[in-house]
Formats: structure tokens, sequence, C-alpha cells
């Protein structure tokens, strides 16, 4: 694989990338960035690429990676400055499912953003968290379960 093959399949897979980057951070700067970097090293570090049917889930967990990062900044920052995330009231950042998959454990959220937000296969969630399928399975089923109840309370108070 070329270094314009890789342009050309980052490119089609762009959209995805950019939706699974949004829901882990939830501001539209830090996404995109985080998808222009994880392209980036993803044509540096093109050689460790072992499968190139496997291309998808190498890049998708670059750009998780990038996020990961962006998230452990965030934090840094957040004991030195209190900045906002955005830059503006977002309608979607209110919706109580957002919220709620915010609040999950980390491997819980990353599950659940890959499966039902970005539309990835079980299959594919798990070799893009380098786990074996039954533990994406069974991190899924917690996931559902926890939203379950934390959505569940909400709509009792």
């Amino acid at each position: 694989m070329d270094h314009d093959e890789v342009a050309r399949r980052a490119e089609a897979l762009r959209a995805r990338l950019y939706r699974t980057a949004y829901l882990y951070l939830g501001s539209e700067a830090d996404a995109l960035e985080a998808v222009d970097e994880g392209v980036y090293q993803a044509l540096r570090a093109l050689r460790q690429l072992r499968q190139p049917d496997f291309f998808e889930t190498w890049l998708t967990r670059i750009v998780l990676n990038a996020c990961h990062r962006e998230l452990r900044r965030r934090r840094r920052l957040a004991g030195e400055e209190a900045l906002p995330e955005s830059a503006g009231p977002d309608a979607y950042d209110a919706l109580p499912l957002k919220e709620a998959v915010r609040r999950l454990p980390e491997e819980l959220r990353a599950v659940v953003i890959l499966r039902y937000f970005a539309g990835y296969t079980q299959a594919e969630t798990a070799r893009a968290l380098n786990i074996p399928q039954g533990t994406a399975a069974t991190r899924q089923r917690r996931a559902l379960q926890l939203l379950r109840l934390e959505l569940g309370e909400e709509g009792d108070a």
C-alpha cells in the first residue's frame, strides 16, 4: 500500500472517523484535528500495517489514540484554567443520551461509540480496540445495561 492509496482510503473514511472523534471529544474543531492527526500518523506508520485488509480498523485505532491524547491534555488543562469545550451552544450536546454515554467508563464508551454511532460491526469494533470479540460483546452488554439504568432514572425524575 502506498501513500496515495492511504490518502484515498482515508478520505473515503473521513466522515466515519470524524463522527467517531466528535462523539469522543464533543468539539468539532478537536474532532477535525484528531482525524487529521490520525491520518498523518497513519502515513508516517504505514510500514507497521501488516494486513492491508484491516486498514479501516487500524486507522480508527490511530484516531482513537489521538482522541485519548486530547482528552488527557484537557484534563491537565482543567486544573490550570477553566476553558469551555466549544465556542457556542450545540443542541446535540443537550441530549441525555450523549451525556449518559460520556459518563460511561472509557472501555465501555469506546464500544458504544464504535458500534452504535460510527456503525462498526462487533468484529470491527474488537479489532479497532485490539480486544477479543467476546470482550467487545461483554462490554457492549454492560454499557447498554448502564445506559438503560441511567436514562430510566432520568426519565422518572
